[in-house]
């Protein structure tokens, strides 16, 4: 944690009350504990922010939290995402011990055994009677002629009263590699895509604690950056009509042109999956955009495009200005360039902008698919 004071800020019965307390975090825990047993029927949601309340350009530790203690505790309990988890997922990931992660390297093998211990660590199972949470294949890249064994890692949360029915949940763990040309030659991927792997993380321990009514597939696909070779044999082995929705997660560590507490979402008019994450959205001080690089084709270059050309409506969820990010694909594209604040507040909208689909309160409508022209 950081030294100096933390400004937390109570939203109680629509009324603010400001409090400054000290930065250790086992004392904010009680001390949120405390309020939010004592707020009895309010709704109070909890918003921890930087030093001199910023959110600090290297990000900000802390917790954001939201709890409706209107339902009895018994029946809810408030949940966390804890950015001090979300730091230590990035850090890792995107540090020069995974050796860029490309596929079919030892520094892929590395970040692939990190992302399994954390799926069993927050109790997923396998999926669809695989043996571990590996789902590993073999192929030839593009302009090669040597074939590479690589795996996608899968994990599950089972639904309730609609376990036939599944959403996923994806970001690629692959990467660049490690043959940069000038004295740094590690492409660490942090923002691409060390920081959708978090949400990844992060969302399926949060579902595990609130429930879900339908299956929920977590998927870190490798490959991405061949060709998004991951989720095309993922898509292969799979009834795509069992897929309600897919929410891909890819570059959420940076403010976006939008301004704070804002993302973007590929191919927003395919579907109006878009449409039910806004109506989720309402009145919690975060929005999502349609995704306005339309000249880059988006929709079409992240994995959300294997399972979307199967029908599924899958979207990707982003929050970097693509057009004048100065270190997408540079070995500059380091953890200590991204906001911890906007990636916690991305995933935290993630959960609840997406929460009736995961319960089965809203179905999006199927994608609609037209190739742009070659």
């Amino acid at each position: 944690m950081n030294s100096g004071i933390y400004e937390t800020i109570f939203i109680l019965d629509k009324h603010l009350i400001v409090i400054f307390i000290a930065s250790n975090i086992k004392k904010m825990k009680k001390i949120i504990g405390f309020l939010l047993l004592a707020s009895g029927v309010f709704s109070c949601a909890v918003v921890s922010t930087g030093k001199n309340g910023t959110a600090g350009e290297k990000g900000a530790d802390g917790q954001v939290s939201v709890a409706n203690s209107a339902v009895k505790e018994s029946e809810k309990k408030p949940f966390f995402i804890d950015s001090v988890m979300v730091r230590k997922h990035l850090y890792t990931l995107a540090s020069d011990e995974m050796e860029g992660r490309k596929t079919g390297t030892p520094g892929i093998e590395k970040a692939a055994k990190y992302i399994e211990s954390e799926f069993e660590k927050i109790g997923l199972t396998t999926f669809e009677g695989m043996e571990s949470y590996r789902q590993t294949f073999s192929f030839t890249p593009r302009r090669s002629t040597t074939e590479i064994t690589a795996a996608n890692i899968i994990g599950v949360l089972e639904g309730k009263s609609r376990k036939e029915e599944i959403v996923i949940i994806s970001a690629h763990y692959d990467h660049l590699g490690n043959e940069g040309k000038g004295e740094d030659k590690i492409y660490n991927g942090a923002n691409d895509d060390a920081s959708g792997v978090t949400g990844v993380l992060a969302l399926a321990a949060y579902f595990k604690k609130t429930g879900n009514e339908r299956t929920i597939v977590f998927a870190a696909f490798t490959g991405e950056e061949m060709g998004l070779i991951g989720s095309t044999h993922f898509g292969k082995g799979i009834d795509a009509s069992k897929f309600v929705a897919g929410i891909n997660l890819e570059m959420i560590g940076k403010v976006p042109s939008f301004g704070p507490n804002t993302a973007w979402l590929t191919g927003f008019e395919r579907s109006d999956f878009g449409k039910i994450i806004q109506k989720n959205l309402e009145g919690s001080g975060y929005q999502l955009f349609p995704d306005p690089y339309k000249n880059f084709n988006l929709f079409f270059r992240s994995d959300n495009a294997s399972l979307a050309r199967l029908g599924v409506p899958s979207h990707t969820f982003s929050t970097t200005p693509i057009d004048v990010d100065k270190d997408y694909h540079k070995v500059s594209d380091e953890a200590e360039t991204l906001n911890m604040t906007v990636i916690t507040q991305t995933i935290q909208a993630v959960a609840k902008g997406t929460k009736t689909i995961i319960d089965g309160k809203d179905t999006p409508t199927r994608v609609v698919i037209k190739e742009p022209k070659k």
